[in-house]
């Protein structure tokens, strides 16, 4: 027999087995008891949460033979052709390929017939909100008096996009999310049932990557078990599986972003990926990883709001002291923004990394929050003693003889002077250039050649120079290009590459270029100086 999946397996027969949704079932259980059931139903409700599972124990229950307290009994001919997909008085309709006029009016002759057998004909009409405008209009008689032995229930995702004389005529119920606690209390059940060992942390985290919705938590516990066949299903492994990270990791890259530490931040990304994570997965835990931090800041009471182990509680504390509100607030707006535009992006890779620069450098954005950041930065600076520098103001007083006034500023208004704008000092040669940097530069473009991908094109944009000490200085025009060079795996690659072509280690350094002048203003520009070979790109 082939395999059934389990969100089909374990699919609710009866209202008792329905999780999560008690306000609805007792309301409809209660209609079934007193007789006094409804004409027409909208069931709304995000996906997975039992909008088509309930209609169907519904029609059972109004046809069945023998309800027990308003539950149908599951036994008689008549539930057990409902159950087997047979019965000729429950019509499922998906409106999403049967969404035009023709097939409403289909439903509208079918309907003059009563049933064969049993009391009621009930129409499931999945999607609704799918429906054309003439079949919405088509509807509209039917539904408002439609015969005594019809109900119709119309299930939807988005009730907004039903039209309003359709809304009028049906009773409105909303299915709410299942809380975690619900679905890793029914998934432990059904483990149990399959005869599979998880970890109750495990199992949790399903629960939670659920978003709320019972189908999707059987389908990733299905996909996890799946996976790991016969072994036992422990919270390491359902990470590896759903292509998520621990909150260790989220640790890290929190605490490396306050650093501002952005060769960091880019090395950590590099590590994640090669592990196989998903960057939209990411995204959206570490977001919901900050969302903890700042509802810890906002009240002593939130431990039993967040839902996390003692141990990793104890983390959070001390990492919600390290960053103040307005900074975490920016944090989730820039990674929601992000998650927003990575579900469709082509360079899903490069978008995370550019907003998690920005999360380091908040000099990159000019909205409110990021120079409110900028500005305690400098506070921070100034008191430490660190002094905060401000560019020099040009002079813009001239004397009657057009020469510059009397202190090269206002006259007359003393703590006003301008003094002329400093250029910035070009670093010194040194008495020599040593003679392995000198092979390095000559053979620079093919070197840059020999490198990969990603590497090689942001080095042939790089500047070969020497620093004070004689050491071989490769400066880059952005912070972006330099942390994505100074990873420990990229210096490895640029520095074998060096050794082969001179046959020894070359000691060199990476720095992005962040005095906002030109590059031969500023570094010894070695390529001027020294005879570089001449490449010809095809």
């Amino acid at each position: 027999m082939s395999y059934t999946a389990l969100y089909r397996k374990f699919r609710p027969q009866e209202f008792e087995d329905v999780k999560g949704q008690e306000h609805i079932v007792t309301t409809l259980k209660n209609q079934i008891k007193a007789d006094r059931l409804g004409h027409a139903y909208l069931f709304c409700g995000t996906r997975g949460t039992g909008k088509t599972t309930v209609a169907k124990i519904f029609a059972k229950a109004v046809n069945c033979e023998r309800p027990q307290d308003g539950s149908p009994c599951g036994a008689c001919p008549s539930c057990k052709a409902i159950a087997g997909g047979v019965s000729m008085n429950v019509i499922e309709i998906d409106a999403a390929s049967n969404n035009g006029v023709d097939n409403i009016r289909e439903i509208r002759e079918e309907v003059a017939y009563s049933p064969t057998e049993g009391k009621y004909k009930v129409y499931i009409i999945d999607e609704v909100h799918m429906l054309s405008i003439g079949a919405f209009n088509a509807l509209l008689k039917t539904l408002e008096e439609p015969p005594s032995y019809v109900i119709f229930i119309l299930a939807t995702t988005e009730a907004h996009k039903v039209p309003v004389t359709i809304l009028s005529r049906c009773q409105r119920y909303d299915f709410r999310r299942i809380s975690i606690e619900t679905i890793s209390s029914r998934l432990m059940e059904l483990v149990g049932f399959e005869q599979v060992s998880a970890e109750p942390k495990a199992v949790r985290y399903i629960a939670k990557a659920a978003d709320g919705s019972m189908r999707d938590a059987l389908s990733l516990l299905d996909q996890c078990i799946a996976f790991y066949l016969g072994q036992e299903l422990t919270y390491d492994r359902v990470l590896e599986v759903l292509g998520a990270v621990d909150t260790e990791v989220f640790s890290r890259m929190m605490r490396r972003i306050l650093a501002q530490d952005v060769a960091g931040v880019i090395a950590q990304v590099e590590e994640l990926l090669i592990q196989g994570r998903e960057p939209g997965q990411f995204v959206a835990d570490f977001t919901w990883y900050l969302r903890n931090l700042l509802l810890l800041q906002s009240s002593d009471n939130m431990e039993d709001v967040l839902d996390i182990s003692s141990d990793n509680l104890a983390l959070l504390k001390e990492e919600a002291c390290m960053a103040d509100a307005p900074q975490l607030m920016r944090y989730i707006r820039v990674l929601s923004e992000l998650s927003n535009q990575i579900r469709y992006a082509a360079q899903k890779r490069v978008m995370m990394e550019i907003a998690l620069i920005k999360l380091c450098k908040p000099e990159m954005e000019q909205d409110y929050d990021s120079l409110a950041l900028r500005i305690a930065q400098l506070e921070e600076k100034v008191e430490k003693g660190v002094p905060a520098l401000y560019p020099p103001a040009a002079s813009s007083y001239m004397g009657p003889d057009n020469s510059p006034g009397e202190g090269y500023g206002h006259p007359g208004v003393p703590g006003m002077e301008h003094r002329p704008e400093e250029q910035p000092a070009k670093r010194g040669l040194p008495k020599a250039i040593p003679e392995d940097v000198q092979q390095v530069v000559q053979n620079w473009r093919s070197i840059v050649e020999g490198l990969s991908g990603g590497l090689k094109n942001y080095l042939k944009l790089a500047h070969p120079s020497l620093t004070e000490g004689g050491q071989l200085l490769l400066v880059l025009e952005d912070e972006v290009a330099g942390a994505f060079v100074d990873t420990e795996e990229h210096r490895q690659e640029l520095k074998e590459a060096m050794a082969r072509k001179t046959g020894k280690e070359v000691p060199f350094k990476i720095e992005a270029n962040q005095t906002s002048r030109p590059f031969e203003e500023t570094y010894v520009d070695l390529e001027k100086m020294i005879n570089m070979e001449i490449t010809i790109e095809d």
